[in-house]
Order: structure tokens, then sequence, then C-alpha cells
């Protein structure tokens, strides 16, 4: 029942994921009422292979996370629910974020060890892709928790992305040890000690796009800033790049002769292409949507989260917090 296109756009986003995933199933979440008539229209979804899950009320996008908590019959909570009790396997929403997180989290409480979420999102680089957390889901960090960071982000890489022995980057004013706050100093030691992880020391801003790293780790609260201002800073340019060429007519002409690596350019910016970023650290796999995210970029987080079931993420998840107990023992007491 979230996002800004409206419930039209998501069950679409389900049925392309359906035609494109024959191991797939979907439950949708919200007011019976508005979703039966859109399954079985024009374009209905394949028999057998969705149910509807009737929930009376739906969360704004204004409201606040304690303000949903309220809302026990809202369809973020009935999803969340689902997953709990076993008759689904994941969740997407393209809702109220702070709703899907606060929602998530009480019902599915936090993997063992570790203490706060994190939301993960791919960035282009110039050697393919960096996974790049959190992007808001914790904006106050201790040491420990960009430790647990690094550890999801490194296995979204291995396991999701097919990236083998991902490179870690800290995210900091400067490459050397020595530059940052008390926190990354910190973080920076224990990473240095880490076992089965790849870290390659402090990432600039700039090293975030270079491929340099394969994952990159922040707050949320830096992180949600970094990726809205790439976001708006992507979207300016292809706006001014539009404008150029559409200035005369020689360079109306080349942007014809271009328009096949200009395609290209876009589909690899293009947040609909990864569907959603994952809601990592929980005893449950949620993928949240952007808000204006349309039903391609529906259908696709839909993979992500069916990618995450078979790939067995926060088993590997558990596994390598294990791994590393001995650090994470040591900046509990610092």
């Amino acid at each position: 029942m979230g996002g800004d296109n409206g419930s039209a756009c998501l069950v679409q986003g389900a049925r392309l994921a359906l035609l494109e995933n024959p191991d797939l199933e979907v439950v949708l979440v919200g007011d019976r009422g508005v979703l039966q008539p859109l399954v079985s229209g024009p374009s209905p979804l394949p028999e057998g292979r969705f149910e509807i899950a009737h929930a009376s009320e739906a969360v704004d996008m204004r409201a606040t996370a304690k303000e949903s908590l309220r809302m026990k019959d809202s369809s973020i909570a009935v999803a969340a629910r689902l997953v709990k009790d076993g008759q689904a396997m994941g969740l997407v929403s393209a809702g109220n974020t702070g709703a899907a997180k606060a929602s998530t989290l009480m019902t599915w409480r936090p993997l063992p060890g570790i203490h706060r979420p994190a939301i993960a999102t791919h960035l282009p680089t110039r050697k393919g892709h960096c996974i790049f957390l959190d992007i808001g889901a914790t904006v106050d960090c201790k040491p420990r928790n960009l430790i647990h960071f690094a550890i999801m982000g490194s296995v979204y890489a291995r396991e999701i992305a097919g990236i083998q022995n991902p490179r870690i980057g800290l995210l900091s004013i400067g490459e050397e040890q020595s530059k940052g706050t008390e926190v990354t100093f910190e973080t920076y030691e224990l990473l240095s000690r880490a076992k089965h992880l790849n870290f390659g020391g402090n990432a600039e801003g700039r090293d975030i796009l270079s491929g340099e790293f394969d994952v990159v780790v922040t707050d949320g609260f830096t992180g949600n800033i970094v990726l809205k201002f790439a976001e708006s800073l992507a979207g300016w340019m292809m706006d001014e790049f539009k404008a150029m060429l559409a200035s005369n007519p020689l360079t109306a002409l080349a942007g014809l002769l271009i328009k096949p690596q200009a395609r290209r350019l876009r589909k690899k910016i293009d947040y609909t292409e990864y569907g959603g970023a994952p809601l990592l650290g929980l005893n449950g796999i949620c993928i949240i949507c952007h808000g204006r995210s349309n039903a391609r970029a529906i259908g696709n987080a839909l993979k992500v989260a069916k990618d995450f079931v078979k790939h067995d993420v926060n088993v590997h998840i558990r596994e390598d917090i294990e791994l590393n107990s001995h650090i994470l023992n040591e900046s509990k007491m610092s």
C-alpha cells in the first residue's frame, strides 16, 4: 500500500517478478478491496502463484516510526508478522522507511550479536559496483556497529554480488589511519585484526566511485547525505547533458550517434535496475525500495529478496559475526 506510484504499480511489479522468476510466489499485503481488482485486471497475475493478505490500515509517508507501531493492522505490520510466522520468507516495501525499519525490528529482532541494522545499496563505480552502507538505518554509530556493517556488507558483496574476497573501506577524511574521528580510529584498528575480512583501510569520498573498494562502510547520517547528494548530482548531470544535446542541430545529431552508449550509462546509474536496498542485521529479510519506484524496480526488489533467501545471507552473517567475536568483544569494552 506504500510508494508514490500507488498500489497498481506495486501489483504490476509483482507480476513482472512472477513472470521472470518461475520459482517465486508473492503475498500482496493490503486492503483487499483495492488489491483484488488490480490482480484480475487487464494484466492479471499468474494464477496459483499469489495471494492477498488483508490489512485494514496503511502507514502514511509522513507518519513517524513511533506512530506506525501503534497501527497493529497496517500492511507493514501484517507483512512483518507473516515473515515471523513462516508464511513468507522475505518482505519488500516501497512505503515509509522508518515504519518498515521499526516494524521489522520490533517483530523480528536483530540477528544474534548484532545491535543495530544497516541499509545497504549498490553504487556504480569505474570498475563495476560498490556496496555502500549504512544509508540511514543507524544514524549514530559506535565502532562495533561499523564492524557489524563491514561484516554484513562483505557477506552481501560475496553472496549476492558474486565478489570473492571483497575489499572493504572505512569512509574517512583521509587515507591515513591517523585521519578521522575517535570512532574511525578505533574501528580502523579493530578491522585491521578481523578474520576473513579483506580490510583495505580508509576510503576517502573520491574512493567510493573509483572502484578501489567493493564495500564502503560509514554511519547512517553520513551515508544518507552521500547517497542523496550522489542521486541529485547524477540527475542534474543527465539533465544538463540532455539540454546540451538539444541546444542546436549539430549536437542533436551527435546525440543520435551516441544514443546506445547513453542508454548503457543511464542503465548503470538507474536505481530501478537494483530494485531495493536490503535492511541488514535483522532476523528476517527486508528489502527497502525507493518511494518513487516503478514496476521494474519492484520486480527487481522481489528478485533480490528471493536471492537473499536462496543464498542464506543471514546464516552467513551469523557465521561471520561469530568468526570475529574476538574483536567485537574488544569493541564492547572500549
